[in-house]
């Protein structure tokens, strides 16, 4: 008695299933065009306060300016391992609050290549601990919302001392200066 309930449950399903029109592939559902790639934002000047993360003593302060080509990062960060080779990253949130620096989220690709910028990032400690940071971020624009606008995201110091590579030590969230505020602030 069992057997053909059982029978007649699987025709029903074979038969609404035959009923189904096929998914469409992958590569023919339409998905919005992404936002365009901004030449120019709409501030010229940010900073970022950089404070420790990690249990660490690394902090620092970079100020950022709009040019062509992207933003350019200076300023130093003291408190790292002497001698030692860093990286100073744009991350995708605005958001230190974790210890760790974790809330900060992944690395954000301004250029739109896809990867990390391989090298350009890295900063160098003197004996003393302190970097020097001089780098361009490459296809980034300060404000305006684009999909490159690196404003409100944040820079984060990854370590490099002995089972900490990659650690995050210390985080600041990129914040546009005030219309007429000097890069000395």
């Amino acid at each position: 008695m069992h057997r053909p309930l059982a029978a007649l449950l699987a025709a029903g399903l074979l038969a609404a299933c035959a009923g189904t029109p096929p998914s469409a592939p992958a590569s023919a559902v339409s998905r919005e065009p992404p936002s365009p790639r901004a030449a120019a934002g709409s501030a010229s000047l940010a900073h970022a306060n950089l404070s420790s993360a990690s249990a660490t003593l690394a902090s620092g302060r970079i100020t950022l300016r709009a040019e062509s080509g992207g933003v350019r990062l200076s300023g130093e960060v003291g408190g790292l391992s002497r001698n030692g080779a860093h990286v100073l990253q744009v991350h995708a949130r605005g958001d230190c609050s974790a210890i760790d620096a974790s809330s900060a989220g992944p690395y954000f690709d301004a250029s739109g290549a896809g990867a990390a910028s391989g090298g350009s990032d890295r900063i160098i400690a003197s004996e003393r601990g302190v970097a020097r940071v001089d780098q361009l971020v490459t296809g980034a624009v300060l404000g305006g919302g684009a999909p490159n606008d690196i404003a409100g995201k944040s820079l984060v110091v990854l370590g490099s001392t002995a089972g900490a590579t990659g650690a995050r030590i210390a985080c600041g969230v990129i914040t546009i200066a005030p219309e007429g505020a000097s890069s000395k602030e």
